[in-house]
This record gives C-alpha cells, structure tokens and sequence, in this order.
C-alpha cells in the first residue's frame, strides 16, 4: 500500500511520527510546504519519502502559487498513491483532491469543535467539505465520535477513535540530561489559549505555596497570534500574585530546553476549559510525570485518575490546587503514578499500535 501524509498545515509532529511507524509496514511519503521545516525535518526516518514544496508566496492567492499546486499534484501522482491522509482539512486539500479522485481520503480531525476565535465561514466550509469527501475519518477518543456523530450527523462506521500516541515523545527525550534534576515545579506546557485555562492555575498558586512554599509554577509555550489570546495572557499575568513563584516562558519552545523543562518539573499540569484531546499527556507521560488534567473532551480517556494522574473539574482552582499540592507532598505515590504513565505509554499509546490500527481502518472498504 502506498500513503501519501499531508500536515496540511498542523499539527506537522503528529503526521511526521505518524509516518515514520506506517512507514515501517508500507511506502509511505510525506509532503511538506517549505515552511514547515524548522526542527521538524530532522526527525524524519530515512525510509520515509520527503517531498518539499517551493517557497509559498503571500498572500495565497498569489498566481505563482498556482504552479506550486500543481507541482504538489504532479509529485503525488508519480507516487500514485492508494491512500491520502490529512490533518484536518484545509484550503490544500480541498484544492488537491479534485484532481486525485482515484485516491481514498483518509481524515485526522485533532478538534471536533474549532477553538474560540478559530471558526471562520471558510473554517466551516473546508470542515464539511472534508468530512463530505473522506472515505474513514479519526478522532482521539470515543468521547470525540459521539460529538462528531451527533454534529456533523456522520454515520457511526465512517469514523473511528485513536489515541495520539507517543507524540513528541522521541523528539524531547533525545535532547535529555543526565545532569537535570527533578524540583518542587508544575509545568504548564504548550500554547497558550484562552480554552487553556491558565488563569484557573495561576488562582491555585496562592493555596499552593500555602501548603508547599518553594513550589514553583512553570509556562511555557507561545501565546496564540489572535488578539483575544493576547489580552487573555495579559490578563493572567497581571493575576500573579507571587511573581518569585513563577517561571514564565511565552515564546516558541525548542525540544532540547522542552526536554530540560519535563525533566525539571514534578507534575504536568492541564487546566483546559475546552479541548478535545492533547499531546502533552503523552510527553509528560514519556518523562515519566504524572498529569493533573481536567475533565473535559476526551482527556480522561487517557488519564486514569488516582494511577497515572488526577482528573479534576474545569474552573475549579481550589480542587485543581488539592490535586497539586497532594502530588507535591507525596513523593512515593508522584514516583509509583509517573511509572504507570510510562507503562501506559508503552501499552496503550505506542505509534506501532497507532499505526497498525491505522493500516487496518485505510483497507477497510
């Protein structure tokens, strides 16, 4: 079987490691638009086909844009593929496809619902026309197919739950130190959104440092473009009370100073509002951290609450500190709960086992 995996546009992680586990059953390629390249292209297996496009030009209706299209078009059909697998759905993808009509369209939908300030009428738009033109759809978690069922009136053997997998857990673990230790710290991780709920653990800090007073709260990750994310992270900053408990870090985080902060801290910590699923748990996972999430979307799928982490209510600061400082206090039970994260990691949320599901939904008729 021969698949072609589009990022189209993120999440670029996910559709690389996806590829890299296909890639050791079938041939697989990998088409990535030029500016997609980063840190990414260096986690690439060597068995897996790379295609990079030409240089995107701005904005996208620019003409010579069309040429890159085409190419893209051309370099999917000398592969001749059976299987094109998507991130989403975007305006590549709709502008693809209609010249592949022999290939079978598999889509990944990361987030049932768009997040607040993400739905556009062309968001909407490309989503339906996605889901029109897919022949298998995924979701993570079997919370997300009964909302997607329900929503988007999908019938239920068109779609299939998978968790994320081992998602960035190679890619941070490569740049670990032997000389970093653990520390009283709790980690918030990755991009910082409103639907994140930071403000709710920035509201726990003071009845953290009650109870644990060298306690340490850590964020990091790039705040969203959108002006609403922006006014939403000043208004958590000027929440801080302590700000010498505080570690604060909102820019792009590169793996190796993301592997130096998993291994510094304690605990990961998820205060989400709204979210369908996350790749941080599984990272957190392969530092062996347990995790204190919300319930909300899918997650508690995969945190078992009291084993490999604690599972509180959203919006609830007071719960969310117990959970913390419980963890903090308890460096056996923090110890015995980050090894059967990575036990779970190994079992339940291997690419292999990702991948070979996978496989069996794209021979599926």
């Amino acid at each position: 079987m021969r698949i072609v995996c589009l990022p189209d546009g993120l999440p670029i992680d996910y559709t690389i490691q996806l590829a890299n586990s296909l890639a050791k059953r079938e041939e697989v390629m990998v088409v990535l638009l030029n500016y997609q390249l980063e840190e990414h292209i260096e986690n690439i297996n060597k068995n897996v086909n790379l295609y990079i496009t030409q240089k995107i030009k701005y904005p996208y209706y620019h003409p010579k844009n069309l040429l890159i299209l085409f190419d893209i078009i051309r370099r999917i059909r000398q592969f001749n593929p059976d299987i094109i697998h998507i991130q989403n759905g975007d305006l590549l993808s709709i502008s693809i496809f209609p010249f592949l009509k022999k290939c079978s369209v598999i889509t990944t939908f990361h987030d049932v619902r768009f997040h607040p300030g993400n739905e556009s009428l062309m968001q909407r738009f490309i989503r339906f026309w996605s889901i029109k033109n897919s022949k298998k759809m995924f979701v993570h978690g079997r919370k997300l197919k009964e909302m997607m069922i329900r929503e988007y009136t999908i019938p239920e053997d068109k779609i299939r739950d998978i968790p994320m997998g081992e998602l960035n857990v190679a890619p941070f673990k490569k740049y670990m130190k032997e000389n970093i230790k653990e520390e009283n710290s709790i980690l918030f991780f990755g991009w910082i959104a409103f639907y994140k709920g930071l403000e709710y653990l920035i509201k726990a800090e003071p009845m953290i440092s009650k109870e644990v007073p060298d306690a340490k709260i850590i964020i990091a990750g790039k705040v969203g473009n959108g002006k609403f994310d922006k006014e939403y992270f000043r208004k958590c900053q000027n929440l801080i009370i302590n700000k010498k408990n505080f570690e604060i870090y909102p820019h792009y985080i590169s793996w190796e100073f993301g592997a130096e902060l998993f291994q510094r801290c304690s605990s990961v910590v998820l205060p989400y509002i709204k979210t369908s699923q996350s790749g941080v748990i599984p990272t957190a996972y392969g530092f062996k951290k347990p995790v204190i999430v919300t319930d909300v979307g899918s997650i508690p799928e995969i945190v078992d609450d009291g084993v490999t982490g604690f599972v509180v209510p959203p919006r609830d600061s007071e719960t969310l500190a117990d959970a913390i400082v419980k963890l903090l206090k308890d460096e056996k039970m923090r110890k015995q709960m980050g090894e059967n994260a990575y036990k779970k990691l190994k079992t339940d949320l291997t690419w292999d086992k990702i991948a070979e599901t996978t496989i069996k939904v794209y021979k599926e008729p």
